[in-house]
């Protein structure tokens, strides 16, 4: 299943659940190389990718608490079918919002209090109505499964430019 898009209707899977609980495990892993960096890869550090990545999945989780499930309305939205049948996002195309830019210091331990809150976070999300939705300033509307979904892939991008920071692959 991995790699496998959530988008379209349907129901939100315990194995898609199991998916971004193993990116966020994953995102642990490498909190002990926070403070690496490799200039020709990012510009930012480890700590920082990993820090973005809570913050949006935070952020992500508490707009589809808040948000009121008869609100919801699908539209078509050119940007979010390209980039979810893709399945990834290019990368130094976007620039984070201001909301979701790690701007207090940050270290292990913190970073290892930040996991631990957005996990607990995350499993409130099966108990929330398949309507509850995320407002994305490019992708429009997301639903719960939809909003899961963008989570698996913004994760997974950041995971991959943390492999590329901690292998110097690029």
């Amino acid at each position: 299943i991995k790699n496998q898009p959530l988008h379209g209707r349907g129901e939100l899977k315990n194995e898609h659940m199991k998916l971004l609980q193993n990116l966020l495990e994953e995102l642990g892993d490498k909190i002990p190389n926070q403070s690496k960096i490799t200039p020709k890869v990012s510009a930012s550090s480890v700590g920082w990718h990993i820090e973005h990545a809570l913050l949006v999945a935070d952020v992500t989780i508490k707009a589809l608490q808040k948000s009121d499930p008869a609100a919801y309305k699908w539209s078509f939205n050119i940007w979010r079918t390209v980039l979810f049948f893709l399945g990834r996002f290019p990368r130094g195309k976007g620039k984070a919002p201001k909301a979701v830019q790690p701007t207090e210091t940050f270290d292990e331990s913190s970073l290892r209090l930040h996991l631990q809150q957005t996990k607990e976070w995350l499993e409130t999300i099966p108990t929330l109505h398949e309507r509850h939705f995320l407002k994305h300033p490019y992708f429009g509307m997301l639903n719960r499964k939809d909003a899961v979904w963008f989570m698996e892939l913004h994760t997974r991008h950041h995971l991959n430019i943390i492999r590329d920071i901690l292998h110097n692959t690029r």
